[in-house]
């Protein structure tokens, strides 16, 4: 197999396509996120319902996962994932001149399906490329960008929103999105060992069947669910705390707190290193630990300890996303990686709807510490389901590589 070698030209190529990428799916996709309060206040609806800019868009998300699975096989993974990402920089722009919260609705919806181009092949085209000894460092690369691109989305929106309005702020990052959409599309290397294959529905049923199977599998599924769920949580609804007495922060200082997301590009790398090294079953856990003294920490009065927690939680889900998508890769077989990517996605952006939306709920009516309870729950679940997934040899070993 002609797999990229690592500081090769294509090598380079590949990460800067990839970052683009990522910064035009993520940046789009949370781009919202900063302005739910403001959403609630300004339409006079419930944190649920304003948190449905986010949860409808990842819904969209993972409905579009489906259909990416059964045609991924087919088309070229460049040209798919290009059509992806200039769709969906042209949506951007048109929810930008929306003043009706519900429309706005049905297009961040359509986002959500339009940008599922990217992601699902995304990870398919790395595992492929890639030889499986370097699969770590280069995913941990890939989901740097993803928290980049949800940094830049979230500070963009905020600073632009206070110095003009929310629809022209969206407007600017939707030019932005279609010139890296572009970039992209020219910068991508072809794919070197990808050969397009019909798959019939019955083949993909019975690769849907094989892998709902695999208990390991199963399990790294459930947990990119809740682990996704909690973070997303965490995000759309810390805004009301810190945007409210006795903190009052304003739509910049609020939208510069995602810069904690940076925490994520470095603990994605690091975290994607420790699992080449180590037993993935005690580094996610490690990561899903982290994670929970994050969550823990947000409810403290003080601000800073606040906005603290807010950092371990980015440092803890990075850490653990990059660790749990890795070990996807290596413990699906290889007809079976393109579709066990798109089914790992699809639990983890559904864990982004239900998870996030449903923690609205318990913020109405139980309050932040009701939500930071259920979190809570949660990530013990988690860990518990992840060490479920380690039972099988196969998800520590790379096909006998030794690499843990």
């Amino acid at each position: 197999m002609n797999t990229i070698e690592l500081g090769s030209s294509e090598h380079r190529r590949t990460s800067l396509s990839m970052l683009l990428g990522s910064i035009v799916t993520f940046a789009v996709l949370y781009s919202p996120q900063p302005l739910i309060s403001l959403f609630s206040k300004q339409y006079h609806i419930s944190p649920a319902t304003a948190g449905a800019s986010v949860s409808l868009a990842t819904i969209g998300l993972a409905i579009g996962l489906i259909i990416i699975s059964t045609i991924s096989d087919r088309v070229d993974r460049k040209k798919l994932m290009s059509l992806s990402l200039l769709s969906t920089s042209v949506l951007a722009i048109l929810s930008a001149f929306t003043h009706q919260f519900s429309l706005f609705l049905v297009i961040r919806f359509m986002i959500g399906i339009s940008v599922s181009g990217f992601p699902s092949i995304a990870m398919a085209f790395l595992n492929e490329e890639f030889h499986p000894k370097a699969i770590g460092r280069v995913i941990g690369i890939y989901v740097a960008g993803t928290s980049i691109g949800g940094l830049v989305g979230r500070i963009v929106i905020g600073a632009l929103t206070d110095l003009f309005n929310w629809q022209i702020a969206l407007t600017i990052l939707g030019v932005l999105s279609l010139l890296f959409s572009l970039i992209f599309w020219y910068s991508l290397p072809s794919s070197r060992n990808f050969t397009p294959r019909k798959t019939s529905l019955q083949q993909w049923e019975a690769n849907l069947k094989h892998n709902f199977s695999q208990r390991n599998l199963l399990g790294l599924f459930l947990t990119a669910f809740l682990l996704m769920g909690v973070y997303i949580m965490i995000l759309n609804y810390i805004g009301y705390p810190l945007t409210s007495k006795p903190y009052n922060l304003s739509q910049t200082v609020f939208g510069f707190l995602f810069v904690v997301n940076l925490l994520g590009t470095c603990s994605s790398v690091l975290f994607g290193k420790l699992a080449d090294r180590y037993s993935r079953q005690h580094v996610i856990a490690l990561a899903i630990g982290i994670l929970m003294i994050g969550v823990l920490l947000t409810l403290s009065p003080i601000l800073f300890l606040k906005i603290a927690g807010v950092a371990v939680v980015a440092f803890g889900f990075f850490a653990g996303h990059s660790v749990a998508s890795g070990w996807v890769g290596i413990a699906a077989g290889r007809e079976y990686k393109a579709q066990a990517s798109a089914l790992y996605l699809l639990f983890y952006y559904g864990g982004s709807s239900l998870v996030g939306w449903s923690g609205g709920l318990f913020f109405h009516h139980f309050g932040w510490n009701g939500m930071i309870t259920y979190a809570s729950v949660l990530l013990v679940l988690a860990v518990l389901i992840s060490w479920f997934a380690a039972g099988s040899r196969r998800t520590q070993y790379a096909h006998g590589s030794g690499i843990r």
